[in-house]
């Protein structure tokens, strides 16, 4: 629907507010101080509403604006995620659109291996949320515990995982980039 079937909506729903409350236009006028023939052109469809016009209609009546003029609802605002399991790693996205930043939550079980350092395009943040987490990241061998944060260019070569035998929550936020696939950083054995 376009704005101005929207706005030809708005006065059927003055009227039909104002007299399912009992309410005359002498009475809102004194409420609102909005003539008596302002209100009844609005009602009427013969004067266009204005926020105006309108704000003070919705404090007499102590509805949201919304409501007035026939808003859509704007629905559940959860963000319902679907986990995506890897290398015995859990990816929840808490982003529900494509752009240039991503977050996710990560679980990360004790796996006991070596660090495998990689690189890809992109920069990535991380906060840990429980349990601790080893970062690996060019020579650099650091443990995060819950609280504390890392940011690195992705192009260094880095690798991430839990440092105690439970797993480690945390956030993770990147660029677009940071979605590439990862390459290794060096040939195994090397």
């Amino acid at each position: 629907m376009d704005n101005g079937g929207i706005l030809d909506e708005v006065g059927p729903r003055l009227r039909r507010l104002r007299t399912e409350r009992g309410v005359t236009l002498t009475e809102l006028a004194g409420v609102t101080g909005i003539s008596t023939s302002t209100l009844s052109r609005l009602e009427s469809g013969q004067r266009r509403p204005s926020l105006e016009l309108l704000l003070p209609i919705t404090q007499a009546y102590r509805v949201p604006l919304d409501e007035l003029v026939g808003a859509p609802s704007v629905g559940d605002p959860r963000v319902r995620p679907v986990p995506i399991r890897r290398n015995g790693m859990t990816a929840l996205s808490l982003t529900s659109y494509p752009g240039p930043l991503q977050a996710f939550k990560l679980i990360v079980p004790h796996r006991g291996e070596e660090p495998d350092p990689r690189t890809h395009e992109g920069y990535e943040w991380l906060y840990v949320l429980s349990g601790r987490l080893r970062l690996v990241l060019s020579e650099h061998d650091v443990t995060l515990k819950p609280g504390e944060a890392a940011e690195f260019d992705t192009r260094v070569p880095h690798w991430f995982g839990s440092a105690r035998p439970e797993p480690v929550e945390l956030l993770s936020l990147f660029g677009k980039q940071g979605e590439q696939m990862h390459v290794r950083a060096k040939p195994k054995g090397a």
